[in-house]
């Protein structure tokens, strides 16, 4: 019983920010994958950025220098702070695990929605 929450979404004017947070319940194991992905209407689901169990971390080209995700271990908690945001950004934001060895994320979040405004 893996389970994802996401929290922080909302509206915010062009130039604003948001931090999102996704907390992470169930089993799953430790040295896990977690991601920010998002998905536009009309569009695929897109990666936004990834980190490691100890902290590594891996940006979309469109959000490298604007976005920041992390991790706290200790409250199975990860975070996308995003600033600087675009209407370009506008989208349903999903956390999701790939656990250690696994080819793909398993585990996904209901989504949380980001409008930007122009």
């Amino acid at each position: 019983q893996v389970q994802l929450v996401e929290s922080g979404g909302g509206l915010v004017q062009a130039g604003g920010s948001l931090r999102l947070s996704c907390a992470v319940s169930g089993r799953t194991l430790s040295r896990n994958l977690m991601g920010w992905f998002r998905q536009a209407p009309g569009k695929e689901r897109e990666f936004v950025a990834a980190v490691t169990w100890s902290g590594g971390t891996f940006y979309a080209d469109s959000v490298k220098g604007r976005f920041t995700i992390s991790r706290d271990n200790a409250k199975n908690t990860v975070y996308l702070q995003m600033n600087s945001l675009k209407p370009e950004d506008t989208a349903v934001y999903y956390c999701a695990a790939k656990d250690e060895g696994s080819l793909i994320y398993r585990y996904w979040g209901q989504g949380t929605q980001v409008t930007v405004s122009s």
